[in-house]
Parts: C-alpha cells; structure tokens; sequence
C-alpha cells in the first residue's frame, strides 16, 4: 500500500520568527527584570555602602553609554583587574550592555601574562582597581595595545595614587547616560565573556563564552542550587573565576543580594555571615579551612543554615565533618572555564543522610552528575570515543556536551578543533562513572604517573593522605625515576601544632593501597595554590626536575 508523505510539515510553515516571538537568550534581562520589578531591594553591600536594583541598573547602563562614546562597540574587548567589588558586578551588566566583550584578568597573574592576555584578546579599555596599579603599569609597558583606562578607587581599599592617563571610575560612569537604550546581542550565539585558562603549558587559551550559554547556566545555579528570591549570596568566589562561575547574573534572576568581600579573611567572613544572614556561598576547600581556622572570639553563632558550593579536589572527611556542625551544607561541584563554571553537581539522596559519616563522604567526594542545562555528560575512551564500563573502575576521559561549553578558543582553531573532536567537549580529565550514573575524578590526563607501566591516580594516592589527622593539604606528583620512569612524590602541608614522619604516613598509604602506588618521597612545605584555591602542581614538577 501506498504510503501519503507530507511534504511539508505544518508546524513549520507561516510559524516564522518575529522579534515578538523570538529574543536572543541573554542574562541581562535579569537586572532589568529586577530593576523593574523590585528597584529599592538591596542588590549590593560592600562595607556600609549599599545600593538597590535601581541604583545597580542605572549604574550599569552609565558604564555602558561611557564606553560608547569612547567608541567601544560589538566584538570589541574591555579588560578589568578589579577584586570582588561593586565596579566588578557593575562590569559584567555594563560592558555586555555595549556590545563589548568582558574580559576578567586574574589578580595575582604575573605582568607578562596579563600583557600577553590584553594583546591576545585586542583589549580596547582597561579598569583597574588602584590596588593593583603596579601590576597594571608594567603589564601596559610590555604590552603592544594602547586601551582606554579608566582606574577604580574602592571606598573600603582607598588610594590616592592614579594610573597615568586613566580617567577616575566614577568620573567615567558621569560621562553615560543612566537611562541609555542598552544593546541586546545580535544573536544569542554573540560573545558575553572572556576567560584565559591558565597557562602551565604555554600561553593561556582565551575562553570564549556566549550570551546563551551564561543565561542558561545562571538560571542553572538557581534551580540547582535551590536558591529561593532574596536569598544572600557572599563573594568568597573570585569574580575573575569563571565570571564568579555565573553568579553574577544568577543573583540577579533572583533578586538576591550581593554581599563583596576584596579578601578572603576569617574575620570578615564570619562577621558577614552573621550580619548579613548569608545564604549561600561558593569556594575552594582552602576557603572551609579559613572559615574553620578561626578563633573562637570570631565566629559566630548563625541564625540559618548556610549552603557552601565547592569544587576542585573533595575535602576531606574531617573538614566536611566540622562544617556541618558550624551550621554549613557542603554541596560538591565540578566543572571547567570552558563549561561556563559548574556544570557537574554532586546531587544528593536523603536516604544518605542515614549513613556512615564516612559513607557520606565517600558520596560527597564524587563530583555528580550533570547540570540541569548540560545536555550530555560521560566518562569516554578518548580513542574509541565509546562510554566505559559503569563499574566504578574502568578510568576514561571526562566529556560534556550540551549548550553550557564554550564557542571555542579565540583565535585557535586548531585548540578548538582538538577539544571538540567527535562532536563532545574533551575535558581532559580522567575519572570513572559509578553504577548509578555518578562520576568521580581520578587525575588530569597529564597528572597520571605512569609508573614501570602502570597507571597511578595522583588523586587515590591524596584522598589517602587527606585522611590523617596531621594532613591540612596534599598534592602527589610525578618524580623522574631511572629504574621505573617516574614515581609517586608527595608533598604535604601540616596543620598548625601537628608532626608526622615520612615513615608513619608511608604505613599509612600501606594500609590502604598497593604498594606500588605508595609516594616513594614526602616533602614537608606550604603547598603552593592559585587565587581560587587550586593546587599549583606544574610548580611542584618543576622543582623535582631541578
């Protein structure tokens, strides 16, 4: 029998896009919304300034229209060295708000690797908080492009020293219209953001985010995170990291309030989270161990629970432990620059909560499953490009795909091409999947030490030595061997008023591991870490070489 076959489908055909039917996703809208909606709720506190949704919104609009009239426009590039401030947040509505592109730099990067970042990405403007106007000066010397600077004086950081030829913030924001008819991007596909990796192999490659991607990962924090209107979130996260892993515009879509913080300090923490009634917060397990680490006359008895978000390496049982009786929910997260910040999240079963301590850290220290806006996410054999086994074993390479990864690496299509490879983001990360879908990191593909022929995870060796009372932080590293190619080398960091012996920590991997996985040398010394908390691994290396 003949089969009737439409060739057209109805539900295409006079359904076209209109601008009333259509919009680029873009999480601008948010202020906007918020501003609207709720104009005298507070949005900012930084130290006793505090400013609403419609101080916040106009403020942003201003920025905009000043870099208008100096000519920035779409695709062009603004650069800001600027702490957790109000100038920060205003930054990522304002710049976007133009057409323009922000571009976050790391305030601890040395000057040649800021100069090479403002010439890489053609930067057009500069805001510099005064704090770091040193910094700035000798990044602008080596580098080629000539920005508009424009430096920031922060109320609770003054400095009466200027950067030559800068304009003052403030007199800068005079300069724009607060009632400026802001640019929606052309296409949701447009670039919002710039974020540079960090470079331990070669220069850094240059993150390229879209409006889309950040609209979707905003509200994802939200739902994930359950974050109910009005809640109060603390900046212990570095802005410049990941764009604050989305938050910025997160709290926007919820009305919540922005409490800034320019140094991660026990004090300020502790006496923010009590005035304030702190809701949320996100960090580096190196944030829990300041917050844990002060004394008793500065912390303070909290009112409510407080949901803290974490990435990078699972914190130790111990420290798990103590938060939660300070009144903290620790909630594990993972993700990368190239996946817009959090994109795994360690989603967790009530019926855990009936568990061992030491069965729910086990659980805890899995990274998860994926993001509500991830469409995929798997362990894969990156030669075969097939998902493993879900036996908990069978270690693969750490995949993603969905509409939260990148555009792709400014100008380095071969990068891209690479990281895109069979149509999945490569993470280069190692890890397995369990039985019910979860995934746990087992090392980065350059952190495996390849032993006399077998593959020891530097991460199953640290979860080891995370576990002894006298451990504060670890990291295990490759160690050139002539016998067996490289061996496992241990550097540890004690806690205050706590000793231990090469000796009595090497009995302890005894107990727990092969022996051929056991660090053939511990080193005693402070461990060197990144603004966000992550391990320096590539500095412990090249001191063994030497």
């Amino acid at each position: 029998m003949a089969r009737w076959v439409v060739m057209n489908n109805p539900y295409s055909t006079g359904l076209d896009r209109n601008p009333a039917n259509f919009q680029p996703l873009t999480p601008l809208t948010f202020l906007e919304r918020a501003a609207s909606v709720y104009p005298n709720h507070t949005a900012i506190i930084h130290g006793n300034l505090k400013r609403n949704y419609s101080a916040f919104y106009s403020r942003s609009r201003q920025l905009a229209a000043a870099l208008s009239n100096q000519g920035i426009t779409r695709g062009d590039t603004v650069s800001v060295i600027l702490s957790n401030t109000p100038a920060m947040l205003e930054a990522h509505y304002g710049v976007p708000m133009c057409g323009a592109v922000l571009h976050s730099i790391n305030t601890r990067l040395d000057p040649e690797t800021i100069a090479y970042q403002l010439d890489h990405s053609e930067s057009k403007a500069l805001i510099v908080d005064r704090e770091f106007l040193e910094t700035a000066r000798s990044s602008l010397e080596l580098s080629k492009v000539t920005p508009i600077l424009i430096d920031y004086n922060d109320s609770e950081n003054p400095i009466k020293e200027s950067l030559a030829n800068a304009t003052e913030y403030e007199s800068f924001l005079k300069q724009g219209d607060e009632d400026y008819e802001w640019l929606m991007p052309e296409d949701e596909w447009d670039a919002i953001s710039l974020n540079y990796t960090s470079g331990t192999t070669g220069n850094p490659k240059g993150v390229v985010s879209h409006h889309r991607g950040a609209y979707l990962l905003a509200q994802g924090n939200a739902m994930i995170a359950s974050i109910k209107k009005h809640s109060v979130y603390l900046w212990t996260l570095p802005m410049f990291h990941c764009n604050g892993w989305c938050f910025p515009w997160t709290m926007s879509a919820i009305i919540g309030t922005h409490v800034c913080l320019r140094r991660v300090m026990a004090e300020p923490i502790w006496e923010s989270l009590a005035k304030h009634k702190v809701t949320h917060l996100c960090g580096a397990p190196i944030v829990m161990s300041t917050i844990l680490a002060a004394s008793d006359n500065v912390k303070k008895l909290l009112g409510n629970q407080v949901e803290f978000f974490t990435a990078a390496a699972p914190p130790p049982e111990s420290v798990l432990t103590d938060m939660k009786s300070a009144g903290f929910n620790i909630t594990h997260l993972y993700g990368l620059s190239e996946t817009y910040g959090p994109a795994v999240v360690n989603e967790w079963h009530q019926e855990w909560d009936n568990l061992a301590e030491s069965e729910q850290a086990s659980l805890k220290a899995r990274q998860g499953v994926r993001y509500l806006p991830l469409e995929s996410l798997d362990i894969m054999n990156p030669e075969t490009m097939q998902p493993v086994p879900h036996d908990g074993k069978t270690i693969g390479e750490v995949m993603f795909r969905g509409n939260v990864v990148m555009k792709g690496y400014l100008k380095n299509k071969s990068a891209t091409d690479e990281s895109f490879k069979g149509g999945w983001f490569h993470s280069g990360d190692l890890g397995v999947i369990h039985e019910d879908g979860y995934i746990q990191l087992k090392d980065r593909s350059k952190d495996i030490i390849i032993s006399g022929g077998e593959n020891i995870s530097s991460i199953e060796i640290e979860e080891v030595l995370y576990k002894h009372p006298s451990v504060e932080a670890v990291a295990v590293v490759a160690m050139p061997d002539e016998k067996w190619g490289e061996t496992p080398c241990a550097f540890i960091q004690l806690n205050k008023d706590s000793s231990t012996s090469e000796a009595e920590l090497s009995q302890w991997c005894r107990d727990s591991m092969a022996s051929f996985k056991i660090p053939h040398q511990f080193i005693f010394e402070d461990i060197p870490k990144t603004s966000t908390g992550k391990v320096q691994k590539f500095i412990l290396r090249k001191r063994l070489k030497k």
